[in-house]
């Protein structure tokens, strides 16, 4: 069986020369990090046998040091990694400027796991919800920009939110499944973002989300400490979405072999699929399995393949075409790192076409 990134690792199994290499970069400006080390514990994910200070030190020296995750490359963020208990290791590249576990920030896509997660909690995993969930409704009209000429989810409408019948049954990215959906069938076409806010407190929790717009698939703002909490309470199975994860997942990929999709999200260029609000990174060439759900400002949060470990990429840059898809190529190498404890040194193979 393949192993994913083998012809770009570095061995660092002693602890304390990985530890020191990762010291040594962050004392040159490349960044800073910060180990929570319970003194060795497995239960993160991963191979056997590693602390929390060997995969920290990993993880840190690919954020560093791994061109797609430099500094030059995505600018200023912010990174963590965990598990149900709490935060394992985290760490800011680009010096001063780089945004902290607590700034408050645009997040754009990843909101569509947020809404996902609270019709689950309230619903349950009804297949009659799962088109406007997995973008198969045809519901396709809309746009995926974060922009309203109204104050509610029923006013908030650039352009009209249509049945396209060419896209009935197909992945066809686009915000329109969930406002449709809020507003026909969860009760929210007169929600503000006040209401929307208060939608998600009533469901998944209070993680000190607010809505920018009141769009229920791009309108969040939030902080990685907020997110961070909901994707623990996920792993924890406190959340319905624990048993949801990957379920009801389509292809996404127009151009790969046998998958009917319309259009996928911007900049991706692999063969992932989407389930209920969130990505599956399934291409055979780099995935891992993982469920994410990367937004288009570059916020990108994580849960990996067997549901024990929770990472979050923090930045936001609206200008930057494919954002959110150049953070889900670093955040993934960085959680390569941890689990194995290995520094990621080069950049994945090409999705092969």
């Amino acid at each position: 069986m393949r192993q994913p990134f083998s012809r770009h690792r570095l061995r660092h199994r002693h602890a304390l020369a990985a530890i020191a290499a990762a010291t040594m970069l962050a004392a040159c400006g490349g960044g800073s990090s910060n180990v929570a080390d319970d003194g060795g514990g497995d239960g993160s994910g991963g191979g056997g046998g590693l602390s929390d200070a060997q995969r920290a030190a990993a993880a840190t020296m690919t954020a560093e040091s791994n061109p797609l995750c430099a500094a030059s490359a995505l600018g200023p963020y912010y990174w963590e990694i965990g598990d149900a208990g709490g935060v394992r290791a985290s760490g800011r590249v680009g010096g001063a400027d780089a945004p902290t576990r607590d700034s408050d920030m645009l997040i754009y896509s990843a909101s569509k796991w947020l809404y996902a997660a609270s019709v689950v909690q309230a619903r349950g995993v009804v297949e009659a919800d799962a088109p406007y969930l997995n973008f198969t409704s045809g519901y396709s009209t809309f746009g995926n920009l974060p922009l309203c000429v109204g104050d509610t989810v029923g006013d908030c409408q650039l352009l009209p939110i249509e049945q396209d019948a060419d896209t009935v049954g197909r992945f066809a990215y686009d915000s329109g499944h969930m406002q449709r959906h809020a507003a026909a069938v969860m009760g929210l076409d007169g929600a503000d973002n006040a209401a929307l806010a208060l939608h998600l407190v009533s469901t998944i929790g209070d993680y000190g989300f607010s809505y920018e717009v009141p769009q229920p698939a791009s309108g969040v703002r939030g902080s990685a400490a907020g997110y961070a909490a909901f994707l623990r309470r996920v792993l924890a199975g406190d959340l319905a979405m624990h048993d949801a994860l990957g379920r009801h997942a389509v292809c996404t990929n127009p151009d790969a072999p046998g998958c009917n999709a319309d259009r996928t999200a911007e900049a991706s260029d692999e063969d992932m699929d989407y389930a209920l609000g969130h990505w599956v990174e399934a291409d055979p060439a780099v995935g891992d399995g993982a469920y994410s759900s990367a937004g288009g400002g570059g916020f990108y949060p994580w849960i990996d393949r067997s549901k024990t470990t929770y990472g979050i990429l923090a930045r936001q840059n609206a200008t930057e075409g494919g954002a959110g898809f150049n953070s889900l190529r670093c955040g993934r190498l960085i959680r390569q790192a941890w689990m194995t404890g290995d520094v990621v040194n080069g950049p994945l193979p090409t999705p092969a076409r």
